[in-house]
């Protein structure tokens, strides 16, 4: 077939099935499908919300005629069989990190609105993932030689540590390219590498903070958090984006409202965390122990490059490091700061360890890594790659972006060979009510999720047609 004519194969399929993309989309969205390992169980190794959306993805998927295997709810697949074993592959994650405060609309239900799609996972990764899929069944009916075969994976651990696909590459074996709909067009082929740690102060005697508690999950720039201490409200004063307020018995309630964003793109955000820190140490809201801790953690959250802690990198692909501190709280008498770091080539994961550990042992406090991916770089320059960036073009008529390196850590560097491609175009503008992936009022245009669509369906064709080793 001729690209034009894929195209309007593509735009008939939409057109005729778009009342059920959005059912499906929607029945996704209402599973609240966060990871639960306090309810995890046979068949539900992740939790039960997890499993459910995973079971829901592969009913869609058996609706449309494909071959659906849940394995144990570790992970799940389809398939569309082709000429040869040979698979090409989608993997999409059907798990969403928690709805967290500040919502507008009801975050596990679509909402449509002035075209567009609201409800956590619209955008990250559900929404993505019933088009891709969808662009599968399109591709079925296409008039195209079909080689490979079409396998799409569907994830339920990606947002708190790619289990899952661990899971399957001791199972089964990686396709011989895939791509993910879980981040930006055109296309991305390398992504930093990731690393999570946790700092733990020593058990805090005679604290002035009684309570402390910041952020959802490590992977985001803290939106809210929150401190009770001892003292005086009324002698306290005002400062932007901090709230005062008297919580008895001498004690005073502090809270502080960032703007929340995804730890890939920190720079979008306002650290609450920070704001915290900075006025409990400004009006010396805390003791000595206290105030080493809180001042190690503002070297952490205040510079997002990592300089305030001896890690600033960069290189050609990735460019910079950077570092957010996702959480704060009190666990017993200890203080604890998460924190996530996204780096490049040009810093190992070892130097990373060691300045954190040289900082924590100064003030008593112990630090412990507790993720870790290695960067994950395909050339540009492969035919894969420019399959995916020619669909892009095509559709679109952009030539003005190019494939590009992120930040973030999706599924595709998990693989043998892969990409992440779609869906989100960051220099569309979207209305100020619609949040961003990760944050509250979490959505996506409708028309994007079409553009994504009739490039899904064309670079699907196109990628038949190469010789994949």
């Amino acid at each position: 077939m001729e690209r034009k004519d894929v195209i309007a194969a593509a735009e008939a399929y939409w057109d005729e099935n778009r009342d059920a993309i959005v059912a499906d989309i929607a029945k996704l969205v209402e599973i609240p499908s966060t990871e639960d390992l306090a309810a995890a169980a046979p068949g539900a190794p992740y939790g039960p919300g997890p499993a459910a959306a995973l079971a829901a993805a592969l009913e869609i998927a058996e609706g449309m005629g494909m071959a659906a295997i849940n394995c144990e709810g570790h992970i799940g697949f389809a398939d569309l069989p082709g000429e040869t074993d040979a698979q090409l592959g989608i993997i999409g994650h059907v798990d969403v990190v928690p709805a967290g405060p500040g919502w507008t609309f009801e975050p596990f239900k679509v909402t449509e609105k002035d075209g567009y799609l609201m409800g956590r996972g619209c955008l990250d990764d559900k929404g993505p993932s019933v088009v891709a899929l969808h662009a599968v069944k399109c591709l079925a009916g296409l008039d195209v030689a079909r080689p490979y075969t079409m396998r799409f994976i569907f994830g339920a651990n990606e947002e708190t540590g790619m289990a899952d696909v661990l899971w399957y590459l001791e199972n089964y074996d990686s396709p011989a390219f895939l791509f993910t709909p879980d981040a930006d067009f055109p296309v991305c082929y390398g992504e930093k590498g990731g690393y999570d740690g946790c700092i733990t102060s020593a058990p805090i005697a005679d604290p002035v903070i009684l309570d402390i508690s910041g952020g959802v999950v490590t992977n985001a720039v803290p939106g809210e958090a929150w401190a009770i201490v001892r003292g005086n409200a009324d002698v306290l004063p005002a400062v932007e984006r901090i709230t005062v307020a008297d919580a008895g018995d001498d004690t005073v309630r502090i809270e502080a409202v960032g703007v929340n964003a995804h730890a890939a793109w920190p720079e979008r955000g306002i650290s609450a965390i920070m704001l915290l820190a900075n006025y409990l140490l400004e009006n010396d809201l805390c003791n000595q122990q206290e105030r080493s801790f809180l001042e190690l953690v503002r070297s952490l959250v205040s510079d997002t490059t990592g300089a305030g802690v001896g890690i600033a990198s960069a290189d050609e692909y990735f460019g910079p490091l950077t570092v957010v501190g996702g959480t704060i709280r009190k666990e017993g008498d200890c203080l604890v700061q998460t924190m996530d770091s996204r780096w490049p080539t040009s810093i190992t994961a070892e130097e990373i360890t060691a300045a954190l550990t040289k900082l924590t042992d100064d003030i008593g406090a112990t630090f412990e890594n507790t993720l870790l991916m290695v960067p994950f770089l395909v050339k540009p320059e492969d035919p894969e790659i420019q399959v995916l960036q020619d669909a892009f073009q095509f559709v679109t008529g952009d030539t003005e972006h190019e494939p590009f390196t992120i930040g973030g850590g999706t599924y595709a560097r998990e693989f043998k060979k892969g990409a992440s491609f779609g869906v989100n175009m960051p220099w569309v503008e979207n209305p100020a009510w619609v949040g961003g992936e990760h944050g509250p009022d979490e959505g996506v245009s409708e028309d994007l999720l079409k553009t994504a669509f009739k490039i899904y369906v064309l670079a699907l064709a196109e990628l038949q047609a190469l010789k994949i080793d």
